[in-house]
């Protein structure tokens, strides 16, 4: 009878130490931009199936994240959409030294509405008058906006179009604004395009000749769960991880 005692308070001695164990698990804080949603929600179940580190996300325009990284928003792990809003935030030493990582890059496309009869043989076809609202990310701080506009600049139509610009607070807002028909076409990353069954693609810009866009992604200055937070940007760079952005349309660098 003792020993089945002793046998029963090992168990729950046990069970009560994998509970405690479990609770003080980490969990990483992940501010990224809006147009990574899809593939690092996938990679997330991926590092959690494994046996990482709870991981949550904020997502929303890489400038966004920036301003609430700089008011101290309890940010672990910064993934932006361009080196710009990175850039800010290491100069003011709100990213931990020597854990920067650039990871992925993206192409842009102009899409249509998935029922569209708009056909596009080139980008400067947006001049069309035809064409009366194109949406793009706000075309001063939302990397996709600004990749854009730094485009129609270079093939010289934005003078052109501007006035028929419809800027939007993120890239999906931006996507959104096509499939609702609320806009003729817009400008988004090829990742999104990818994976909307409500907007087709009509014109895609050649990698060379459009922006070089770049996905850096760092550890924030101050993280309370730095190493957890460390193990999630290594797990990122790995070949698995990858598979996953190339899956979901990204340009991976590594």
């Amino acid at each position: 009878m003792n020993r089945f005692k002793n046998i029963l308070r090992s168990g729950v001695l046990f069970l009560l130490l994998m509970t405690l164990s479990h609770l003080k698990a980490d969990e990483v804080e992940v501010f990224a931009a809006a147009s990574l949603t899809d593939a690092l929600k996938e990679i997330a179940a991926n590092y959690e199936q494994a046996g990482g580190d709870k991981v949550v996300f904020n997502f929303a325009a890489s400038n966004t994240l920036e301003m609430q990284i700089k008011a101290g928003a309890p940010a672990d792990l910064f993934f932006s959409a361009d080196e710009a809003k990175m850039d800010d935030l290491e100069k003011q030493g709100l990213l931990a030294k020597a854990a920067r990582k650039d990871l992925l890059s993206n192409s842009l496309v102009i899409i249509v509405p998935a029922d569209s009869t708009l056909t596009l043989t080139s980008a400067a076809q947006l001049a069309d008058p035809k064409i009366k609202s194109i949406s793009l990310g706000e075309t001063k701080s939302v990397p996709a906006g600004i990749y854009a506009k730094a485009y129609l600049q270079k093939i010289g139509i934005w003078d052109q179009v501007s006035p028929r610009v419809i800027p939007m607070e993120n890239v999906r807002a931006a996507l959104a604004a096509v499939e609702t028909g609320n806009a003729d076409a817009g400008i988004v990353y090829k990742t999104d395009a990818l994976h909307s069954k409500k907007v087709k693609a009509a014109f895609e810009v050649p990698v060379a000749d459009g922006p070089a866009i770049a996905y850096p992604a760092a550890l924030v200055e101050g993280s309370k769960h730095a190493a957890a937070a460390k193990k999630f940007l290594d797990y990122l760079g790995e070949p698995s991880s990858l598979k996953v952005f190339e899956k979901y349309g990204f340009i991976t660098k590594s």
